[in-house]
């Protein structure tokens, strides 16, 4: 009985400010800011998000981060693929170290490397371009290290089988290693896709014009509003958290069962 007591208010902790936020975007601005009855499912109206849609162009907004994520999640699927395979299955001086040396890099706080990107981004002409948005993330150490525990665990006799039947390695990677991975790595693509379409830092600072900003850096134009529709950014967030919420729903279950199959080997 205990164990439901503490999963019910656990549940009403996590769920109170997703439940606040739909009130705040379902409230003209007034009614928004009439505490407590703001929180209550009375007087709702869709016009602030209708508002929010228009005001902040969010149609475009949300095309643009559609395309970036898009691009940014197949190509760090190619990349894991084609570097978790050189790691796990070909035989090179220095692999270790250079594989630790690759983990490295995942110390390296995100921050640390804004300016120096942004610099490169300058010199090559990509500011303000979606070469800029999604070059710079086209690979991943963390997508690298989940594909490569994966390919870990297919056993040695596939590809030695492979071998015998003269099976190169682009072949065995697409028509054995690829296929065999594919909870692995539809998670790998979901975990980009959501961390591609949430990512504020980078786009902020590559983009200053209007036709390639992302959702989540246009949003920053509905602050602009006065005090009495100040929903008006609340009810851009649900419009821009709703493509979020339903990749969730839908493939949360590939999502575990593929950050989970390689996490072990063994």
């Amino acid at each position: 009985m205990g164990r439901y007591v503490l999963l019910v208010v656990v549940s009403v902790i996590v769920l109170f400010p997703i439940w606040a936020v739909l009130m705040q975007a379902l409230k003209n601005g007034r009614d928004s800011l009439d505490h407590p009855r703001s929180l209550l499912p009375v007087d709702l109206t869709f016009e602030t998000i209708r508002e929010a849609w228009t005001q902040g162009n969010l149609g475009r907004l949300l095309a643009n981060s559609l395309f970036v994520s898009v691009a940014v999640t197949i190509g760090v699927v190619i990349t894991s693929l084609l570097a978790a395979y050189a790691f796990a299955f070909l035989d090179f001086p220095g692999k270790g170290l250079v594989f630790a040396a690759f983990l490295a890099t995942m110390l390296v706080p995100a921050e640390v490397t804004v300016v120096i990107n942004r610099r490169t981004a300058e010199s090559l002409g990509w500011v303000s371009s979606y070469q800029g948005l999604i070059v710079p993330s086209l690979a991943s150490t963390f997508g690298v290290f989940l594909v490569r525990q994966m390919f870990l665990q297919l056993p040695k006799e596939l590809r030695e089988a492979a071998s015998l039947d003269g099976v190169g390695h682009l072949r065995y990677l697409w028509e054995v290693a690829a296929p065999l991975s594919r909870p692995t790595l539809g998670a790998l693509g979901l975990f980009t896709f959501l961390g591609t379409w949430n990512a504020y830092l980078w786009p902020s600072q590559v983009i200053n014009d209007d036709d390639h900003k992302t959702v989540q850096i246009g949003l920053a134009s509905l602050r602009n509003a006065d005090i009495n529709h100040l929903n008006l950014v609340t009810g851009g967030l649900v419009i821009a958290a709703l493509p979020i919420f339903v990749i969730l729903v839908v493939f949360q279950r590939q999502l575990v069962r593929g950050l989970t199959a390689g996490a072990v080997k063994g």
